[in-house]
């Protein structure tokens, strides 16, 4: 089975991943990072070059990807939500966490990075309101109130680790 992250972007999906990956001995996979492999160049080159909707094309087939492995833990991208069929791929073979962080803490970080926020906080909030209820209904685990990667990490693996007891 599994473990799939998702959030709004900044939540710190990917370092939490990385977290869980050592605590939980699984492998780690990102979608956004299998989207760069495949593309041969970064997200913002690609939305630069190819627009988004030929990235949520590539971002469809890691999540497909992802979703044939087992025993995995899944960073995805912020936009994984959008289309229904990726979560389809992966709440198939895996549970999801949402990594529910206030939005407060994720406008005081860097977004440089990402084609969608940039520099503009009202970015990230419109992108919050537009997400938040498809967040929450693909969650089966939903983690709020968590300061720390840390913190947030150690919650979700012992939900992991209750769910796939037999």
């Amino acid at each position: 089975m599994n473990l799939v992250l998702i959030g709004m972007p900044g939540s710190g999906k990917s370092t939490v991943g990385k977290i869980l990956s050592r605590m939980l001995c699984m492998p780690l996979v990102d979608t956004d990072a299998m989207v760069e492999a495949a593309a041969g160049e970064t997200i913002p080159e690609l939305f630069a070059r190819e627009g988004e909707a030929a990235f949520r094309d590539r971002e469809t087939a890691a999540a497909r990807q992802a979703a044939e492995l087992d025993n995995t833990v899944i960073a995805t991208g912020g936009g994984i939500i959008l289309q229904p069929e990726n979560m389809a791929a992966l709440s198939a073979t895996g549970l999801i966490f949402f990594r529910d962080r206030a939005l407060e803490d994720i406008l005081g970080e860097d977004h440089m990075g990402r084609p969608l926020v940039g520099k503009d906080p009202d970015k990230l909030r419109i992108l919050y309101t537009q997400r938040i209820e498809l967040y929450q209904k693909y969650a089966q685990y939903t983690i709020s109130h968590t300061k720390t990667a840390e913190e947030a990490a150690a919650r979700i693996a012992a939900l992991y680790r209750e769910a796939c007891q037999p």
